[in-house]
């Protein structure tokens, strides 16, 4: 993974940018203290609601025991 400082990734973001499209993950750093990370955007798959149903019961947790329960009454 390459480390960057701010002035270098402002300077170059076009050629950075084309890096990261490749799959190269490149971090940003400023005064030698990493702050952002640039990644490839992974387009997420649509979620299908109800995938789960009728395949969680209340059998599925576990009850709570009774010193943890005392902890939420209060």
């Amino acid at each position: 993974m390459k480390t960057v400082n701010v002035h270098e990734a402002k300077t170059h973001f076009s050629k950075l940018l084309a890096r990261v499209h490749d799959g190269e993950e490149i971090v940003i750093s400023k005064a030698g203290v990493p702050w952002a990370k640039l990644t490839p955007y992974i387009e997420n798959k649509k979620r299908t609601p109800g995938i789960a149903e009728g395949k969680v019961t209340e059998a599925f947790f576990d009850p709570l025991p009774e010193s943890e329960l005392e902890k939420w009454e209060r």
